[in-house]
């Protein structure tokens, strides 16, 4: 019976004792001292309990199926199997939820592979077979033969998509995953371009003037301008281009060696913005000729420590009057191409001071901002006095013949610190970080790529661009600030040219660490893009911003 009195709903519970006492007690009309009053809230708190211990039995009960899982966690109530679809605007359960309370510590879970290849290897359209060949592209004899030289087979996704529309001479955002092959993406377009229209040497130009290239690539580091150089010299040897390199910590007699090439002078022309601003500003550089100039890892070049350097050198650029557009007849106009797996938001501004962004055309492949699929990446919550074991543990049981390990560090002096640990332990390795001297970092990340040590501790120094293929497990000692910097540190295994996939293992230590992995669930288990990364590719920041 349900009694309401002032407002409050209230249940008599009758107990089965005292029901002839109960009723004497009414006939008498005395008050029953068996009636158990039970209000409504606590009532329907104890029902909401319920049903929930019963939806997380049947939620465990399905957890038994069989089959491929897309999300393996500690607690087997919370995988989810790879035949799951969360809605677009469904909350997914999340392990990493409550990853922000102390007990949580020691939890765990793993994104699990969907597929074997790369997803820039993998034929962009079915019917199609694997797409055109770079002969049937319609590359020049020459880039052919140097394609032999490095044996490089069929086109990738990135390359298929960028080739044709660079041939046209539109310039160009090209925005690829890592690891898909960007590098000959825009180096074999826009040399076939030099060589279809040869230029004779500028008048009166001298061996002592200064260097003119007719390309310019511009590269945040000097590792990745050297693994870049390499490339394009293979490619233009027999076409007999010669190629330079321009890198910094040298002094202005380095700088002019550096340049130094048979005349006219390099074609191609590959720097860092320090070295290349110097050049320009002691006149060993000129642009005058300039036809295409590359951006390549627009994000890091775009870091405040370079981006005033790099203003300069697009100031020095005949950008203004080449307008992004295929030239006209007896007309020359220098062609951009922006290149990066992600994309800066103030990039559009830095470009409009010297050029039309919105007349470039947008180039980007279906995997873009989106977590590997054929990369296990398991997330570890642990508190910082557990990684240097966990990490130790790991270098103990990583195999030999296992492939190269990369150790991502946060900042130089955590990677010298563990630097001394894995000294103590044994353990051969290399450092690499920003603040280590020109000559201290020359030949060390060759080195690890030689196989000549099989471990490099080093900072997001080594996260953009370099060619990791013989990696083949990643540590997030430090978890990365950005979703950005996680979707390059993911990207060194599982390249193309890869011997295996690999494996990713992060260390998620501090509570804004959580935030972002919490984001990287989500888009695992929606099988979505990572969030807050496509609107600095399409949609440009309006004028005057």
């Amino acid at each position: 019976m349900v009694l309401s009195r002032g407002g409050m709903a209230t249940v008599l519970l009758l107990l089965p004792r005292r029901l002839a006492s109960t009723g004497a007690a009414a006939a008498s009309g005395q008050p029953p001292d068996s009636v158990v009053r039970i209000p409504w809230a606590l009532r329907m708190r104890l029902q909401r309990g319920a049903q929930r211990r019963r939806r997380g039995k049947g939620e465990a009960a399905k957890t038994v199926r069989p089959g491929k899982l897309l999300l393996r966690s500690r607690r087997p109530e919370l995988s989810q199997p790879s035949w799951q679809t969360v809605g677009r605007w469904e909350r997914p359960q999340l392990v990493s939820a409550g990853w922000k309370h102390r007990k949580a510590r020691g939890d765990y879970f793993q994104l699990e592979p969907s597929q074997e290849a790369a997803p820039a290897i993998q034929a962009q359209q079915p019917d199609s077979g694997h797409g055109p060949s770079f002969a049937e592209m319609g590359l020049q004899p020459a880039l052919l033969s140097g394609l032999e030289r490095l044996s490089v087979g069929r086109p990738t996704a990135v390359q298929r998509l960028a080739i044709p529309a660079l041939r046209r001479g539109r310039s160009a955002l090209c925005a690829a995953e890592t690891g898909s092959g960007k590098t000959l993406a825009y180096l074999l377009p826009l040399l076939d371009g030099l060589l279809s229209r040869p230029e004779e040497p500028a008048e009166g130009a001298a061996a002592v003037g200064p260097a003119s290239p007719r390309g310019l690539v511009v590269l945040p580091s000097r590792e990745l301008t050297a693994q870049v150089g390499a490339v394009a010299a293979a490619l233009c040897r027999p076409a007999g281009l010669p190629v330079c390199r321009l890198t910094g910590g040298s002094a202005a007699g380095g700088l002019r060696r550096q340049l130094r090439a048979p005349p006219p002078g390099p074609a191609v022309l590959l720097g860092t913005p320090g070295a290349l601003r110097e050049a320009l500003r002691r006149r060993f550089l000129a642009l005058e000729r300039l036809r295409w100039m590359v951006l390549d890892e627009a994000d890091a070049l775009m870091d405040e420590t370079f981006a005033q350097s790099l203003e300069e050198i697009l100031a020095h650029a005949p950008l203004a009057a080449g307008a992004p557009e295929p030239a006209g007849p007896g007309e020359a106009r220098t062609q951009v191409v922006v290149v990066g797996a992600t994309f800066p938001a103030g990039l559009s501004q830095t470009l409009e001071k010297f050029t039309d962004v919105g007349r470039f055309v947008t180039l980007g492949t279906r995997s873009l901002h989106r977590l590997p699929p054929h990369i296990p990446q398991k997330f570890m919550r642990l508190k910082g006095q557990d990684k240097l074991p966990e990490l130790l543990q790991l270098l103990k049981e990583h195999p030999a013949s296992g492939g190269a390990v990369l150790i991502f560090c946060n900042s130089a002096s955590t990677v010298n610190w563990l630097g001394y640990i894995l000294d103590d332990h044994k353990i051969k390795h290399l450092r690499l970080q920003g603040q280590m001297s020109a000559d201290a970092r020359a030949g060390i990340f060759a080195s690890f790529q030689k196989g000549d040590v099989s471990v490099l501790v080093c900072t997001d120094l080594a996260s953009r661009g370099l060619d990791t293929s013989s990696v083949q497990l990643v540590v997030n000692y430090d978890f990365p600030d950005t979703l950005q910097d996680y979707l390059h540190r993911v990207g060194r295994v599982g390249r193309v040219g890869s011997r295996a996939p690999g494996a990713v293992v992060s260390f998620v230590t501090h509570r804004w660490d959580v935030d972002l992995v919490r984001k990287i669930e989500t888009a695992a288990r929606k099988r979505t893009g990572l969030p807050g990364m496509d609107s600095s590719i399409n949609e440009p920041p309006p004028r005057g911003a």
